[in-house]
């Protein structure tokens, strides 16, 4: 056997990073002959000691940089140690959201279970993990007045303290054992649509109705330019400030508008406001949104719940099969009435965008009056064929 093959082998083993552990050389014997051979070596010329210590060293570093890459905190990750939560201010499908402070500001905590319970199965675990993570996605680059503004969140962890239900405000529990968190802006009105539940009976001005429909326009036209669909607008995930400006929340189901409509299909959203195409399970695009919004229209204005006597299936039904909507009442302003018919159309290529929405909208006139006559004030409006109560 040639020496010189055998040492270069044996080179190629102290060079473990670079190749080592070849045991197929070139033979160059001849000139321009690059045929390969089979080397075999003898085992007591091979320092096995020093492939260890290379191959050793090769993986730490490997594992180093996995490490390193793995623990890297994403930019909204936020500090733990200045966040205090304080108590439950609502309940959801998903989660619970507390109110409390973080590094000197009032701020609502959005809390989603890890899925580490038990209960949960693998896929449901996995899914909500991706759904908390594309909530985070959308809402940490949005930065407009019509928009709750995103401070931080925090995925996955076991340092999250929250109060224990049933004892004393001081005392607190680790439960779940790992959670997620989104740190929004703290909107101390609460939700647009116990704002109207409130008014149920003395109804709206006009020039109030029209400030929260702009809001809202505003806000939905600013996210569709961001080329976000929203995909659960209702009068739930609108909150009011002090002000009373309307902020849009919830982005829990929100995503990214896919180039090509049939990418997005499936019923996303709640009853009652959920488009036709969507309802149908059809393809469906920033439309929905505007179907939605058209909706939350009327519901303002009315300061009532659409189809209070159907059901969820009935209104699914009647929605797609039989062209159902609200009834408009017959004081509300004509100019008004038909923004909201144009947002609700069947048709998604008829509903306006939502920026031609906004310009809709400042153009109304309210100066002269407009909004929805009290039942106990209706004479001789009969906005309904029967009262409705709150």
């Amino acid at each position: 056997m040639d020496l010189k093959k055998e040492e270069s082998v044996v080179g190629t083993a102290h060079n473990f990073e670079e190749g080592a552990l070849e045991l197929r050389v070139k033979d160059v014997g001849s000139a321009g002959d690059n045929r390969e051979s089979t080397v075999f070596l003898r085992a007591d010329k091979i320092d096995f000691k020093t492939w260890d210590v290379q191959l050793e060293k090769h993986l730490s570093r490997a594992w180093s940089r996995d490490a390193e890459a793995h623990n890297k905190p994403e930019e909204w990750e936020i500090d733990l140690s200045k966040l205090d939560i304080k108590n439950v201010i609502a309940h959801g499908t998903y989660g619970t959201v507390y109110k409390g402070v973080y590094d000197g500001q009032d701020v609502a905590v959005k809390v989603l279970d890890w899925g580490e319970d038990g209960i949960a199965t693998a896929a449901e675990s996995a899914a909500l993990r991706a759904s908390f993570k594309q909530e985070v996605a959308v809402w940490q680059k949005l930065d407009h007045p019509n928009v709750t503004k995103f401070i931080g969140a925090s995925m996955g962890t076991s340092n999250l303290k929250l109060p224990s239900q049933g004892t004393l405000a001081g005392s607190f529990n680790s439960l779940p054992s790992r959670a997620c968190c989104v740190v929004v802006e703290y909107i101390p009105g609460g939700t647009l649509k116990k704002f109207l539940i409130r008014n149920s009976r003395k109804k709206l001005a006009f020039g109030v109705v029209i400030q929260l429909a702009l809001d809202l326009a505003r806000g939905l036209s600013y996210l569709h330019s961001k080329k976000i669909v929203h995909r659960d607008v209702k009068t739930e995930n609108m909150l009011l400030d002090s002000n009373r400006t309307l902020k849009i929340a919830d982005f829990g189901v929100a995503r990214i508008e896919a180039q090509n409509p049939r990418d997005m299909t499936g019923n996303t959203g709640t009853l009652g406001y959920m488009a036709p195409e969507v309802l149908d399970g059809k393809p469906y695009n920033r439309k929905c949104d505007v179907y939605s919004f058209g909706i939350c229209l009327w519901e303002i204005y009315c300061c009532d719940m659409p189809y209070p006597d159907l059901s969820f299936a009935d209104v699914s039904a009647a929605v797609v099969q039989q062209n159902l909507r609200p009834e408009v009442p017959r004081c509300c302003p004509g100019g008004f009435a038909s923004i909201m018919r144009k947002c609700w159309d069947a048709k998604p290529e008829n509903r306006p965008e939502m920026d031609e929405v906004v310009r809709l909208l400042e153009a109304v006139d309210t100066s002269k009056g407009g909004g929805m006559v009290p039942d106990d004030e209706a004479g001789g409006c009969f906005c309904f064929r029967k009262a409705r109560g709150p």
